[in-house]
């Protein structure tokens, strides 16, 4: 299977850098730019197709190419997918085509989408490179709509890396504590993406 590839990226993280703040107690503006590049960072450790949670966390726009349909259903493996926004085509004269929505029916699980081919089952392709282009929305709808577990953990790994930026920390004992940053998110990570 094709590995998705990120068209629009999302609007906001679902950390503020207010939010940040109040977590990490910081009340300057002195640390902005580092404490903005957590954010970025506990973001992109989680987020997408590669993060570890193998979902979206604020809406984005994917796309995911084939050389032709694979089948009569298409399985979109990065989720929550909010829509499918088009199926695209490459048709036999060469020429670029879009299934129109009458075609094709979705069926929108809690972390991907199958995308079942109408009646009359998918057109005829070219045959080149990328001929079926499959593009769709994921994530929840804004930063407010992720879950709190997700952005506590996220809160937990900024703290620690605000307060310990170097790779090593020596002359302690550290010891994870339970129910932190792993336990807040088994239930939201993906298995087998």
């Amino acid at each position: 299977m094709p590995h998705p590839v990120i068209v629009t990226p999302p609007a906001a993280t679902p950390v503020s850098l207010v939010e940040a703040k109040a977590h990490l107690r910081v009340d300057h503006a002195d640390e902005d730019t580092l404490i903005t590049s957590l954010i970025a960072a506990a973001t992109a450790h989680l987020d997408g197709w590669t993060g570890i949670l193998g979902r979206c966390l604020v809406s984005q726009t994917w796309r995911m190419a084939f050389d032709a349909f694979p089948g009569e259903k298409i399985r979109i493996p990065l989720g929550p997918v909010i829509s499918v926004d088009s199926v695209a085509y490459t048709d036999t004269s060469g020429d670029s085509q879009t299934v129109a929505s009458s075609g094709y029916e979705v069926d929108l699980y809690p972390l991907e989408a199958i995308i079942k081919a109408g009646d009359a089952g998918w057109p005829d392709t070219d045959d080149v490179v990328n001929a079926v282009r499959i593009q769709w929305t994921a994530g929840y709808a804004d930063a407010a709509a992720v879950p709190d577990a997700i952005k506590s953990a996220m809160l937990m790994l900024i703290g620690h890396w605000y307060e310990h930026r170097e790779a090593v920390v020596v002359g302690t004992t550290t010891v994870e504590l339970p129910l932190a940053v792993a336990s807040l998110l088994r239930p939201y990570r993906r298995v087998g993406v």
